[in-house]
C-alpha cells in the first residue's frame, strides 16, 4: 500500500505539471531572461592566493599589513633593457605616476647611486641592475590591476621596443587569466554545443530532438549563472569549468526522459498520460545519477582551501537546476512541439550494439582481472606525484607571460619579495634581526628603518613619505628581498627557516609574500585532501547503498570509478610531469560525481534484466542496452575536457581539462570492460546481499530441480 501511494503521489504531482504546458514555459522564459542578465554582474576573481583560509597566517599577515601599511607585497617586476642609470630613474618614476600604482622599488632605495656602483655591495646592485637591465619590484593596488598591467605596459612600450620589457609577477599573471579566460572559454563552450548537437542527431530519433535537449540545458546554465549571484563573487576556476561541466554531467537526464517518453507512446496514445508515465517510470533512475553527482561536487564544499567550496556549491547547484528542469520544464517543452518531433522523426544511426555486448561478455573476465592489477599500483603512482601549489607555473613558455616570465629569470634569477612585519620601538632587535636575515643566501637585500636610514637616526629626522613605508603605528616593517622560486621544497624550508628566525626575536610577527603564500596554499590543501575524498567516496556509498538496497554493488561501483581516478592520476607520476595539486584535488570529487552515473546505468539494467535471463545474458542484455547512453554522456564529457586543455592557456584550467578528459575515458573503459566482469563474478554474493533481488536462477532453474526430485520421490 505504501508502494502504491508513493506512486500515486508521484503521479499527482506530474500530472499538475504538466496540467499547463504554456503557464510552465512562459515562467521559465521570465527567470531565463532575468538571470541572463544577473548572470552579468558576477564578479570573478583571478587570485588563487585569495581562496585562502581568512586564518592562514600568509592571509592574516596581508590584512594586518593592509591596514597599517599604505603599499602591499609587491606584485609586479619590470625589466627594461639597455637603459643608463638616469634613464632607469626616469622610467622609475614614469611607474610611480601611474594610477594604482603604491610603490616602486629600485636600487636607488637601498644604495647611494650617486657614488661609484663599483663601491657598494655587488650582490645587491645586481639585484636591480645588471648588464645594462634595471629590474623594478611594483607594487599595484588589487582594483587597479587590469588597467595598471595595460598602462605599464603602454607607458614603457612609448619609448621601448617589446623585446626591451618585460613583465612578470601575481598581478600580471591575475590580469592574463582576466583577460584570456573569457575568449577560451567561450570558443571551448562553442565547439561542446556544436559537438552535443552532432552527437544527438546521431543517437536520437528526431531531428528536432537535438534543439529541444540543448534548449532544456540552455535554460539550466543560464539560471545557474544568474543565480551564482548569491555568492556575490565566483572563482576563475568555476567561471571557466561550471557551465561546460553542467552541459556535459546533465545531458544524459534529458537524453533518458526522451526515450522514456518515446517507449511509453507505443503503449499509451494519449501524449499527456504518456510523459507523466515516462516521468514516473524514470524518476528513480535520473534521480540517484543526479543526487550522486550532486553529492560528489558538494564533497568540494569541506575544503578549507576555499575554491573547492566555491566550484563545488556552483556545480551542485548547476545539477540540482538541471534537475528541476529536466522534470518540470522539459516535459512540457516536448508537450508543446511533440507534433514536430513526429514529423522530423528519422531512422536510428546507431548500430545494434548485441554483438558489441557478447564480445565483452567474453572478455569481462580478463578485462575484470586487468583492473584488479590496476588497483595497487595506479593508487601508489597517483598518491606519489610532484605538485604545483601556487600559481607561478600557471602560464607556460608559450604564452606572453610565459616568455617574459623566462626573459628576467634568465637575466636576474629568480626573485621573490617578502614582507616581515614586527613590533615597533625596539631597534636594537630590528638591527640583530635584519643582520640574522641576510645570513641566509638567497636574502640578496632587505629595506627597513635600521638598514635604510640607520639604527641611530631618530624617527622625527624623516619625511613623512619615507617614515610611512617603514614604519606604522604598531609595526616596523623590513622588505626582504630573495633569491627564491615562488614555491618548491627549497622555497618552502626557506619560509619555515624565516619564520623560526623571527621567532626567536618576537612572537608577534607578521610575514608575507608570494612564496609564503605558496606555504600555506600547500599546507592548506594537502590537510583537505584525505577529508574531502573520504567524505565524497563516503557520501556516495551511502546513497547507492539506500537506493540499490546493497551491501556489496556500492562497494563494486565506488571501487570501479576510484580505480579510474587512480588510473587517471598515475598517468602524471609514470609521465614523470608535476602537475597542479588543486586539479588533483577537485578531479579527485568531479570524476566521482560525474561518472559514477555510467556504473549506476549499467547495474540497474543488469539487475533488470537479471530477472528473466541467465548471468551471461543479462551481461550481454545490459551492455547492449545501455552502451549508447553511457558513451553518448562519456564522448561528451570527454570532448570537453580535452577542449579545455587544448584552447586554455591558463596551465590550471587546461590541467583540470586533460584530467577530465583522460579520467572520463578511463571511467568509461573501466565500466564498459571491466565492470560487467566484477558483476558475472560476484553474481551470487550480490543476490545474497541484496534486498529483495530476485534472479533468474531463483525461479527457473532451482524449481525445476525441485520439481525434478519430487516427481522422483512420487514414482
Amino acid at each position: 500500500m505504501k508502494r502504491k501511494k508513493s506512486g500515486n503521489a508521484l503521479q499527482g504531482f506530474y500530472e499538475t505539471v504538466t496540467a499547463a504546458p504554456k503557464c510552465v514555459l512562459s515562467v521559465f522564459l521570465i527567470l531565463t531572461a532575468v538571470c541572463a542578465v544577473l548572470g552579468s554582474l558576477v564578479s570573478v576573481n583571478y587570485d588563487i592566493n585569495d581562496y585562502l583560509p581568512a586564518d592562514s597566517p600568509s592571509t592574516v599577515a596581508l590584512d594586518v599589513m593592509e591596514d597599517e601599511f599604505d603599499g602591499g607585497i609587491p606584485n609586479v617586476r619590470v625589466l627594461i633593457q639597455n637603459v643608463s642609470i638616469p634613464e632607469a630613474l626616469s622610467y622609475k618614476q614614469q611607474l610611480q605616476e601611474i594610477e594604482g600604482v603604491t610603490e616602486v622599488t629600485w636600487l636607488d632605495d637601498s644604495v647611494e647611486i650617486t657614488a661609484p656602483l663599483e663601491t657598494a655591495d655587488k650582490e645587491t646592485v645586481e639585484s636591480y641592475y645588471k648588464d645594462g637591465a634595471a629590474l623594478y619590484s611594483v607594487t599595484l593596488e588589487e582594483e587597479h590591476i587590469l588597467d595598471g598591467v595595460e598602462a605599464i605596459r603602454s607607458t614603457i612600450g612609448e619609448t621601448r621596443p617589446k623585446a626591451e620589457f618585460a613583465l612578470t609577477g601575481s598581478a600580471v599573471s591575475t590580469a592574463a587569466a582576466t583577460t584570456n579566460t573569457v575568449t577560451e572559454v567561450t570558443k571551448v563552450a562553442a565547439f561542446a554545443v556544436a559537438f552535443v548537437f552532432l552527437v544527438l542527431l546521431l543517437t536520437t530519433s528526431s531531428w528536432a530532438a537535438p534543439i529541444v535537449v540543448l534548449l532544456g540545458l540552455g535554460v539550466a546554465i543560464l539560471l545557474n549563472k544568474g543565480t551564482n549571484l548569491l555568492f556575490g563573487e565566483i572563482s576563475f576556476v568555476s567561471n571557466a569549468a561550471g557551465a561546460i561541466l553542467q552541459l556535459a554531467v546533465s545531458l544524459d537526464y534529458s537524453v533518458f526522459l526522451l526515450h522514456r517518453f518515446e517507449e511509453s507512446r507505443e503503449s499509451i496514445p494519449d501524449v499527456r498520460e504518456a510523459m507523466v508515465d515516462a516521468l514516473c517510470k524514470s524518476t528513480g533512475s535520473i534521480l540517484s545519477s543526479g543526487l550522486t553527482t550532486v553529492i560528489g561536487f558538494a564533497a568540494l564544499c569541506l575544503m578549507r582551501f576555499r575554491i573547492g567550496p566555491d566550484l563545488g556549491m556552483v556545480l551542485a547547484k548547476g545539477v540540482a537546476l538541471s534537475l528541476i528542469c529536466v522534470f518540470v520544464l522539459m516535459p512540457n517543452l516536448i508537450l508543446c512541439i511533440y507534433k514536430l518531433l513526429d514529423k522530423t522523426r528519422h531512422r536510428s544511426f546507431v548500430p545494434d550494439l548485441g554483438k558489441a555486448g557478447r564480445l565483452i561478455s567474453r572478455l569481462m573476465i580478463p578485462f575484470a582481472c586487468i583492473q584488479a592489477l590496476l588497483i595497487v599500483p595506479c593508487y601508489l603512482a597517483s598518491n606519489a606525484n610532484s605538485y604545483y601549489y601556487g600559481a607561478s607555473h600557471i602560464f607556460g613558455e608559450n604564452t606572453e607571460l610565459g616568455a617574459d616570465t623566462a626573459l628576467i629569470e634568465n637575466t636576474f634569477g629568480k626573485s621573490d619579495t617578502y614582507v616581515l612585519l614586527v613590533p615597533k620601538g625596539d631597534r636594537e632587535m630590528e638591527l640583530a634581526l635584519s643582520a640574522e636575515l641576510k645570513k641566509f643566501p638567497e636574502v640578496t637585500d632587505i629595506i627597513s628603518y635600521v638598514d635604510t636610514v640607520g639604527a641611530e637616526i631618530p624617527e622625527a629626522y624623516l619625511d613623512d613619505a619615507t617614515r610611512s613605508k617603514l614604519y606604522s603605528e604598531n609595526y616596523s616593517r623590513l622588505v626582504i628581498q630573495l633569491d627564491a622560486d615562488y614555491e618548491g621544497e627549497s622555497t618552502f624550508a626557506l619560509v619555515e627557516d624565516i619564520r623560526s628566525t623571527a621567532q626567536q626575536f618576537c612572537d608577534a610577527y607578521h610575514l608575507a609574500g608570494n612564496g609564503v603564500s605558496s606555504y600555506d596554499l600547500m599546507d592548506t590543501v594537502t590537510a583537505d585532501m584525505v577529508k574531502v575524498n573520504l567524505i565524497a567516496v563516503g557520501a556516495v556509498f551511502v546513497v547507492l547503498l539506500l537506493t540499490m538496497k546493497s551491501l556489496t554493488l556500492p562497494l563494486i561501483l565506488v571501487l570501479s570509478i576510484e580505480t579510474a581516478i587512480w588510473l587517471n592520476l598515475s598517468v602524471p607520476y609514470f609521465a614523470g610531469q608535476p602537475i597542479f595539486y588543486i586539479a588533483y584535488l577537485i578531479i579527485s570529487s568531479v570524476q566521482l560525481g560525474a561518472t559514477v552515473d555510467y556504473a549506476i546505468l549499467l547495474t540497474d539494467r543488469y539487475l533488470e534484466d537479471r530477472k528473466t535471463m541467465n548471468k551471461q545474458q543479462a551481461i550481454s542484455s545490459a551492455l547492449a542496452s545501455c552502451m549508447v547512453s553511457i558513451l553518448t554522456s562519456g564522448s561528451v564529457l570527454t570532448v570537453v575536457g580535452f577542449l579545455l586543455g587544448k584552447f586554455s592557456t591558463h596551465g590550471l584550467l587546461a590541467q583540470l581539462g586533460v584530467l577530465l578528459g583522460r579520467g572520463t575515458l578511463c571511467s568509461l573503459a573501466l565500466v564498459t570492460l571491466a565492470l560487467p566482469g566484477l558483476l558475472y563474478v560476484f553474481d551470487r554474493l550480490i543476490r545474497v546481499t541484496t534486498k529483495g533481488a530476485v534472479f533468474y536462477e531463483e525461479k527457473s532453474v532451482y524449481q525445476h530441480h525441485f520439481r525434478r526430485r519430487r516427481y522422483s520421490v512420487d514414482h
